[in-house]
């Protein structure tokens, strides 16, 4: 069967304004991330739950708005800002990263976007997706320039308070500005430098692209640095190829509103028949899913969703 291919996004260069060159960890990364705590919603049995959010055109706010009419514990564990991308510095010949206006406003006001999920109980994951520069995952000609980008991913997570980082190798466009195609080393040197800065953050693979296919070198496998790995192919079943646990595993994807509530159900029962601990979604909007959004939890938790306006 063939699939066809995930996201409908173009992240056009309009948008490549607020490029960030290098990020300071901040001094007030700490205070952003404590205050105000509200109480965590009620702790659920049953598979991680996972929801991407396009910035670009949605709030991710929405995450925090369902929860399990049985018990009341979020339906969403995991929210992925969408996204980030790694850019591509044709004067220093050098991959940045950078937020696009959309991303920027929401980690410019965590305080209102990310803090009120994050009290909730709910893991805030900053996705990184390529921007068709050349730059991606898996061109980086040295240890030491996957190391410089790995610290700026991690100092992203530690000034704005995050945690962790969803790596996306798509749209990169390997070669494009004079870029070197994919190698065997770079991704495990980015990935193994990044747990090193971040050890108990969340890092997590969209299992899709050149990155994906290239997790050993020189005796490193860098397989178990990761808490999760998805499926890219939403509305299909397909086990991410990457030695984890099925308890890190989402073989189901679904898009939200798109795939069909029979589909997203079907997925939901294989995930918890599987024995798999994820489950995968993307696109999550302002409109009032709760039949889509029920349609699996129905499976995952024995519970209907409710949404909160």
């Amino acid at each position: 069967m063939k699939f066809t291919p995930v996201r409908s996004r173009v992240r056009r260069a309009a948008l490549a304004l607020s490029a960030v060159a290098a990020l300071a960890v901040g001094t007030t990364a700490t205070a952003a991330t404590t205050g105000a705590a509200a109480a965590p919603a009620p702790r659920k049995q049953g598979p991680t739950s996972v929801a991407y959010i396009e910035v670009n055109n949605n709030s991710m706010l929405n995450a925090g708005r369902y929860t399990l009419a049985d018990g009341g514990g979020n339906v969403f564990d995991v929210a992925v800002i969408f996204a980030a991308n790694i850019n591509y510095d044709t004067g220093t010949k050098s991959a940045y990263l950078h937020f696009n206006e959309n991303v920027q406003r929401v980690l410019d006001n965590a305080a209102t976007q990310i803090r009120p999920l994050q009290q909730k109980g709910i893991k805030v994951v900053l996705s990184v997706l390529g921007n068709h520069q050349g730059a991606g995952f898996a061109n980086f000609p040295s240890q030491q320039a996957a190391s410089a980008f790995a610290r700026q991913l991690s100092d992203a997570v530690a000034e704005y308070g995050l945690d962790g980082i969803d790596f996306d190798d798509e749209y990169a466009e390997y070669g494009n500005n004079g870029t070197a195609q994919p190698n065997d080393s770079s991704f495990v040197h980015l990935v193994t430098a990044l747990r090193a800065n971040m050890p108990d953050k969340i890092i997590s693979l969209y299992n899709i692209g050149p990155a994906a296919s290239r997790l050993s070198y020189g005796g490193v496998d860098v397989s178990t640095d990761f808490d999760y790995a998805w499926n890219p192919y939403y509305g299909t079943w397909q086990v991410p190829g990457i030695a984890l646990p099925k308890s890190k595993l989402s073989p189901a994807a679904v898009e939200i509103g798109r795939t069909s509530q029979s589909t997203s159900a079907e997925l939901a029962r294989r995930t918890v028949d599987g024995g798999y601990g994820v489950y995968l979604t993307y696109n999550l909007d302002g409109s009032d899913r709760s039949a889509d959004v029920s349609a699996f939890t129905r499976e995952l938790y024995g519970s209907e969703a409710v949404r909160t306006p």
